[in-house]
């Protein structure tokens, strides 16, 4: 049954889904090969009929995949303003950091996410966070050549 939630989000079928959370929401928690949940899998798609049908279940909205990924990170990385908002607001932790020391502003900006890191440094993101490598998201951007990026950040630093 849980492969069946996976292949559910995968198709963007939130009927299906919603009719396979009536009949068992234990099914929010369950992890794939992985380790991402159904919440982490459907934002990364950027479903947000799906990622809404899946907050509307209890569960940690924090959770972390095999690599240390949360769903907001992976939103981060992928552009999902609206989704980053609604995990916000459900209490995503902003400066959560993955197994390499990523967090959800570094992903950001390295993407120039330019309203995502307004966004996250709104909602309390420390900017001043490094990665493993010792780098921070300024740092990133200033890799990437990133000006608009550079110059929000420059002001929290």
């Amino acid at each position: 049954m849980s492969d069946a939630i996976f292949n559910t989000i995968r198709n963007g079928d939130n009927k299906a889904l919603d009719s396979l959370l009536k009949k068992d929401p234990s099914l929010v928690n369950v992890k794939d090969e992985r380790g991402s949940s159904p919440l982490l899998l459907a934002t990364y798609y950027g479903f947000e009929d799906i990622t809404e049908t899946l907050l509307s279940y209890p569960q940690d909205v924090n959770a972390q995949d095999g690599s240390g990924n949360t769903a907001l990170m992976g939103v981060c990385f992928k552009g999902y303003v609206g989704i980053a908002t609604k995990l916000i607001e459900r209490g995503a932790d902003v400066n959560l950091r993955n197994y390499n020391g990523g967090s959800a502003i570094i992903f950001a900006a390295t993407f120039g996410r330019t309203e995502l890191v307004k966004l996250l440094l709104e909602k309390g993101a420390d900017a001043g966070n490094k990665d493993d490598g010792g780098k921070t998201a300024l740092d990133h951007a200033r890799m990437q050549g990133l000006t608009e990026v550079i110059s929000l950040l420059e002001q929290y630093t």
